[in-house]
């Protein structure tokens, strides 16, 4: 039995030159790479719809996926309180692993970076080091 209600949309969204638009119809709805030689966009890019609280989100690059880490450290630090619970906990396994995997991005994007973003993801290694040996004691 076939139920009448759909649950999803299907959207072909791959681009066709007039030639061969017929010949690809043929096809089955496969994806396939656009002209340009790039993977379609990803599927779930599409399914979202901007709200008031993305909007305001700041664009993801490598100095707000650097900030990111390190509020991580801060929360689990103790030293910010957590938005979930509203309580301070410390949690110093976490820090330093999250340290460490700074500490390892800094080493894998040696010479990748600008000069802006290897000087800031320096500064803010060294000041959480410092703030996890404070906190260790």
């Amino acid at each position: 039995m076939s139920e009448d209600k759909n649950d999803f949309v299907v959207r072909d969204r791959r681009i066709f030159s007039e030639e061969n638009q017929d010949a690809e119809e043929s096809t089955d709805n496969a994806e396939m790479p656009s002209e340009n030689g790039k993977e379609a966009e990803q599927p779930w890019a599409d399914a979202q719809e901007d709200t008031d609280e993305e909007a305001c989100l700041p664009k993801i690059n490598f100095a707000t996926f650097i900030f990111s880490l390190h509020s991580s450290v801060i929360l689990h630090l103790g030293l910010l309180e957590d938005p979930g619970t509203g309580k301070k906990t410390k949690n110093l396994t976490a820090a330093k692993q999250t340290i460490d995997i700074m500490g390892m991005l800094e080493e894998k994007t040696r010479g990748n970076l600008t000069q802006e973003e290897e000087g800031m993801l320096k500064n803010i290694l060294y000041d959480l080091r410092m703030l996890y040996v404070k906190e260790k004691e």
